[in-house]
Formats: structure tokens, sequence, C-alpha cells
């Protein structure tokens, strides 16, 4: 289907894509105001943090690379110093086979030094081959765990996601970054022993070829950096449009995709996204264009001057011609070194400033993880109260829960009812501390959160959320997460059968291995009573303190609903359960109930009080008993 036929007289088309722009402190390009010498300064400590990295992760082959770089460089001046031996007897005066007799030994000496030179390169590539992988794999996990590790807060900061993807982008450029280092390298020895040479043949010569690749060099980083501010233009579309990507092929939306008539719409959408990023890379081509042809031109002048006062040199007789016949090798020498020299300077420059989005998102994240105290938690918690609790959410104009009060001790289950937005969520959030309050405190057990030690606090703590995962595991490990509290499976097996899952899970093709994705082979699916069912398991076989569901039986039928709520009353005695539902029957099991409205608590007390009372909650009830 195509955008056309999405069309007709009587409707009006589709909307194009939002345009995402971002005015925060993390959404400038670092580099819009920087100039060609401070982009240059940075390849020092590009190459400085690219050797730490190296050393950090293989020392041994990082060694290798370092020690085959200067082998490659003095190599290369080895063959250039006797090949200027060698020319001086061959182009002599005497009987040929007198002049290659006496040309051998130097010839001899070249053809050793080229050899270790192409052994050089090949164990150091032998050498970028272990470091790459490793550095890549640093790279990768310490964006995951930056990501994971910062305050739940953080998310909804402006730019945190947009930065984010630019982050990512850093990680895979960071196969390229070792490689971009060495070559670099590489060619900044050959230039140096090349240059030594040329310069003893002639001092004029050095300058000249200088000249002739500066223009070249300088056009690659301002090319790098016209690149550069098209990436970070179009990272807030890339970013929705990956979005976008993975929800509308993701087989769990599907149905709603196909059913709802989406398809034409979403490869509009997407088209029209990419057609927008699209032009913006294609309006760069011609300042690129402009660039390339003005330092190629410049520096095709100098290399015409440099050719031109070699042989005016040679036609003067102010060198020899021995000397003029390897001055020319040397200059070709040379010429390629400092390309190259060039070349991977500007390509270490370029990938330097993805990796630099990169530390600057993890210096972010530093800066956004959990900064609280040190106070150890209780294993058994006997009270949590909160006192004056307020939170507001970035961006919003109200706060989600307004001057919140109460307690809660072990054994009692809570019930939190109201409407939606009501803030019932953001009141779990900061009971278990994964939010802090902007006023007011939580204490468990007279120790505020704000000043505890956070694993301490989520070490005891087992929550359902409305949005759960399903996660790409075994069915074992979506109900342990990954933190077994026995070597054999009957822990498991207890929770499954608490949550009437033992049939389900008995008839999957590995049972408690099975993966539980049927995107990969071997996989299987669940519906989504069942993987609730299997969410509200892990909350149980965590055995903490405090229990929280927010919506546990959304999408339970009534025999998974009966059997969770009587496993809830019946472990109820050793801990604090709160019960987040929109099913008011469901609440008759609680000691007391929560009805929450704006972000404060308007009712408290028991089911039949409420009932009674004449407030939100007998509404509630009269209306859920009308539908």
């Amino acid at each position: 289907m195509t955008a056309a036929s999405t069309e007709s007289p009587e409707t009006p088309p589709p909307p194009p894509p939002a345009t995402i722009t971002y005015n925060g402190k993390h959404g400038q390009n670092p580099l819009a105001d920087a100039s060609f010498s401070a982009m240059c300064r940075r390849l020092p400590s590009v190459l400085g943090r690219t050797a730490r990295m190296a050393w950090a992760v293989d020392r041994v082959a990082a060694l290798l690379l370092l020690a085959c770089q200067f082998l490659t460089g003095i190599a290369a001046a080895v063959v250039l110093a006797f090949t200027a031996q060698a020319m001086t007897h061959i182009l002599g005066n005497d009987e040929v086979s007198e002049r290659l007799h006496d040309a051998l030994p130097a010839l001899i000496v070249v053809t050793a030094a080229a050899g270790v030179g192409r052994i050089s390169g090949a164990l150091s590539s032998y050498a970028n081959g272990r470091i790459t992988p490793r550095l890549m794999t640093e790279a990768d996990v310490a964006l995951v765990a930056a990501v994971c590790r910062v305050e739940s807060s953080a998310y909804g900061q402006d730019g945190f996601k947009d930065r984010q993807e630019a982050a990512e982008v850093g990680v895979t450029r960071t196969s390229m970054m070792v490689q971009d280092a060495q070559r670099f390298m590489s060619a900044l020895i050959r230039m140096i022993a090349a240059s030594s040479v040329i310069t003893a043949l002639h001092p004029l010569m050095l300058p000249l070829l200088l000249l002739a690749v500066i223009p070249a060099g300088a056009g690659a980083v301002l090319s790098a950096r016209v690149d550069y501010e098209t990436h970070y233009l179009n990272v807030g579309d890339r970013n929705v449009r990956a979005l976008m990507r993975s929800w509308a092929t993701f087989s769990r939306h599907g149905d709603e995709v196909r059913a709802n008539g989406m398809t034409g719409y979403l490869i509009y959408w997407y088209r029209a996204l990419s057609d927008r990023i699209d032009q913006r890379t294609l309006t760069t081509a011609p300042r690129l264009l402009r660039i390339t042809l003005a330092t190629s031109a410049l520096g095709g002048v100098f290399l015409c001057g440099t050719w031109a006062t070699l042989a005016w040199l040679a036609a003067t007789g102010r060198v020899g011609l021995p000397v003029a016949a390897t001055a020319v090798i040397a200059v070709q020498t040379t010429l390629a070194a400092l390309s190259n020299f060039v070349i991977y300077g500007a390509a270490l420059f370029h990938t330097s400033l993805y990796l630099a989005d990169m530390r600057a998102f993890l210096d972010m994240a530093e800066e956004l993880a959990p900064k609280r105290g040190e106070l150890m938690i209780p294993e058994v918690i006997e009270e949590i109260r909160i006192d004056e609790a307020v939170y507001q959410y970035p961006g919003k104009d109200e706060p989600a829960v307004a001057g919140v009060s109460l307690s809660l001790r072990r054994g009692e289950i809570l019930a939190v009812v109201g409407e939606n937005g009501s803030g019932k969520s953001t009141l779990t959030k900061l009971i278990t501390g994964i939010l802090l309050p902007d006023k007011g405190r939580v204490l468990w057990d007279d120790v505020d959160l704000a000043q505890a030690d956070p694993d301490a606090v989520w070490n005891r703590t087992a929550l359902v959320p409305q949005n759960f995962a399903c996660w790409p595991l075994r069915v074992r490990e979506n109900i342990t997460l990954g933190q077994p509290r026995t070597f054999n499976d009957d822990a498991v097996w207890d929770v499954v059968d608490a949550v009437g899952m033992r049939d389900t899970v008995q008839k999957l093709p590995q049972q408690l291995d099975t993966l539980l994705t049927r995107e990969m082979f071997g996989g299987a699916e669940l519906s989504g009573g069942q993987w609730q069912r299997l969410v509200c398991g892990r909350a149980l076989y965590r055995q903490t303190p405090l229990l929280i569901l927010d919506e546990p039986t959304s999408q339970m039928d009534a025999r998974g609903e009966h059997a969770l709520f009587l496993e809830i009353k019946r472990i109820a005695a050793g801990r604090m359960t709160i019960v987040v539902t929109h099913q008011l029957e469901n609440t008759r099991l609680a000691d007391r109930v929560l009805v929450m409205d704006k972000g404060r608590v308007i009712e408290h007390g028991t089911y039949d009080d409420l009932v009674s009372g004449g407030g939100l909650f007998a509404e509630l009830v009269a209306l859920a008993k009308d539908r």
C-alpha cells in the first residue's frame, strides 16, 4: 500500500511525522563552535584514551601492537636508506656486473627490511584482532550498565534517550578505533622515517611535501565535522524511527497493526521520516564537494611544485642522478605516508566524535546514578512510614503525589485504588525507593530511603509492575531473574504451583528450560494471562519483606485471579503487601483501603467502612456493579 492509496476525497491525508527538536543542554552539538585547531588538538587525547582502553583489555596485544608500529617505521627507514646506497652503485660508471655486485648487500638489506615490515604488519593485524572485540564488548557492557544504574527519574530528563542513541553509535564505532589509531601511528612513524631520509637528500623537499598534504588533511577534518553535524541533527529522528521500527515489526503487535489497518500509515510514516533524514544528509553533499575540490586543488598545486623542484634540482646539478632517483622513491614513500597520516588522522578524529558522545553519555549516567547514603536495611521490616511525600515528574505542572502520609506494618495488606492518573503507581515507586520524594520522607524502620543503600532496599522488595517485562529467557530464569535461592528447582515449582501454572509449564517443550520467545528457534510463547501469572510468580519467589502488586490480575481469568489472591492472603503474615487494583472487589482481602485522587489520599479505611461512607470509593464500587 502506498501513501496515495490511503487518501481519498472524503478523508484527509495522514499526518507527517512530528519534527523532533531538543533545546536542553544535551541537545547542542559540542563541535558547533569548535575551531579547526581545537579539533586537531583532540587527536593526542584520543590516541591516549585509545591506548588506555587497549591496555585495559589486553596488555600483551597492546604492547605487541605498539612494538610492531615502531618496527614498521624502522623497516621503512632502513628500506629508504639502503635504497639510496643501492642507487648510488647501480647508477655509477662501473661495469654493470660490478655495479650489481656492489649494490647486492644493500639490496639484501632492503629485501630483509621489507620482509620485516610485512611480518610486523601481519602481527599488528593479529593484535588488533585480539583487542577490538574485547574493546567493543567493554563499551557495550558499560553502556548497558550505565542505563540500568541511573535513577529511574533520569529516563524523563530532557534529551536522555536522545543522548543514549548517540552513545549507541559510539559503541559501534569502537570497532574502528584501534584500527584507525594503529594505521595513524604506522603512517606517522613511516612519515618520520621517510622525512628524515628525504631531508638528508635535500632540505627543501620536506616543506614542499608537507604543503602538498596539509590541504588534504584540513579537508578531511572539515568533512568529518560536516558529517558529524548531519549525524547530530538526525539523532532525534533516528531514535524515534528505531522505536517505531521495533514496535511495527514486533510480532506481538502484529494483530493490532493488521486488524486496525495501520500497515499503510506505518509504511508511509517510516518512509517520510527516512526521507527527512536522507534530505539532511543530501543537503550536506554540496558542502562536502566544495571542501574536497578546494583542498584537492590546493594540494595539487603544491604537489606539482614538489616535483618541479625535484626536477630543477636534478637538472641544475644541485643533486646527483643517484640522489635524484632515490629522492623520487623517497618522495613517493613520504607522500604515501603523509597521505595515510592525514586520512587516518581524520578517520581517528571522525571516530573520536562518536566516542566522545559515548563518553559524555557515560559521564552523564554516572551523574544520574543513585547517590544516596550507605545505611543498611534490616532483614525484617516492621514498619514503612511516609511523611508528607511530594513528587512531581519533570515537565509536569502538577505533582503526581502531593503530600501523602501513611504507615504500613508487617503482616498488613494495603489496597490502593483510584482513577487513572491519581498517583497510585507513583506512590508505590516512592515506597520502594525507585523514586525519591521531592519533599517529605519515606522511612523503613526509621531509615530514610534517601540515606539508604539502594541495593539494600531493592533486595528486600518484590514488585509486579503494570507494564511487566516478558524476558526472552527460559521459564526458570523468568521466575528467578537469575537469582536462584536453591541448587534445585523445588522453590521454582512451588511458585509455579502457587500461581496455577504447573500444567502449562509441564506442557512446554522443555518445561522449565523452555525459552519464552516465539521469535527464536525452539522457543515458545505464553498468553497474556499466563505471562501475568508467571510475573506474579517472580514476586512470590523473592520472599521479600515488601510485596507490591500493581494491577496483578488485569489479564487473568477468574481461576488464576482467585488462586493468586489466596496465595497473597496465605503469605501475608510475614511481610507487608500492597495491591494496586481497579477491580474493587479484590480489595476485600485487604486490611485497609487507600483511595487516591489527584495525587492525594482522600479516603482511608476498611472495605466495609468505605462502601458505606458515600465517598469516591462507594461511587466507584457502584459504577463497577452497573457495568
